[in-house]
């Protein structure tokens, strides 16, 4: 059975998920870590569990969820895969790194481009891959059926939704992202947001007020 690890890194507190099972597998979602204490935790946390990290996913590419892609690449032999309309967000993360006042390692470019439909594996686990724009062009999210979770990046948060007044967002495809792609998982599954406490389908069908 998958365990969910969360991490919250960075300034915008970002949540950074490692997902492993019982053949000590994993894999890292939005290594968001920033600061050297951050990456130590990230680092102490897969050698005290004696994991092995087999793929970087990302649920889109703005800033906060990429800080740490550098990093994980260097200390680990595994590469980045995302949706490729998210790869131009990617190249420019240095620029709008500077907006913000955050210095970003320059991040290796991805080499698996997934889409709706791809299963990515990793031990004896599977996550499907649902397109979900709307907060980005190339948002995704991972959802295992099997413990009826889904890792959701920024589309989905405990009673609110993701921004869509940054680079690719747009409000009515975010909402038809939500209604079509994760409603429709059921009331009982667990979404791990990108920020924020998790949450579920059915709690966010009844209470969401933005939705």
């Amino acid at each position: 059975m998958p365990e969910v690890k969360t991490f919250t890194f960075n300034p915008f507190q970002e949540n950074t998920y490692v997902l492993y099972d019982e053949t000590a597998e994993c894999v890292i979602i939005d290594p968001g870590c920033y600061t050297p204490e951050e990456k130590q935790e990230l680092e102490d946390f897969i050698f005290e569990k004696k994991l092995k990290p087999v793929k970087l996913l990302l649920t889109h590419a703005h800033i906060d969820h990429i800080l740490g892609n550098n990093f994980v690449t260097g200390k680990y032999p595994i590469k980045i895969e995302m949706n490729e309309h998210d790869v131009k967000l990617l190249k420019v993360a240095l620029t709008y790194g500077e907006l913000w006042g955050i210095h970003c390692e320059p991040s290796p470019e991805p080499t698996v481009l997934l889409k709706e439909g791809n299963v990515v594996h990793f031990g004896n686990t599977n996550l499907e891959v649902l397109f979900t724009p709307g907060h980005s062009a190339g948002s995704i999210c991972f959802y295992n059926r099997e413990h009826d979770f889904v890792i959701g990046g920024d589309v989905l948060f405990y009673e609110s939704i993701g921004r869509t007044d940054l680079p690719g967002g747009d409000h009515p495809t975010l909402i038809r992202s939500i209604t079509e792609k994760l409603f429709p998982l059921g009331d009982a599954c667990t979404v791990y947001p990108g920020h924020g406490p998790h949450t579920t389908i059915g709690h966010e069908r009844e209470h969401n007020p933005f939705l």
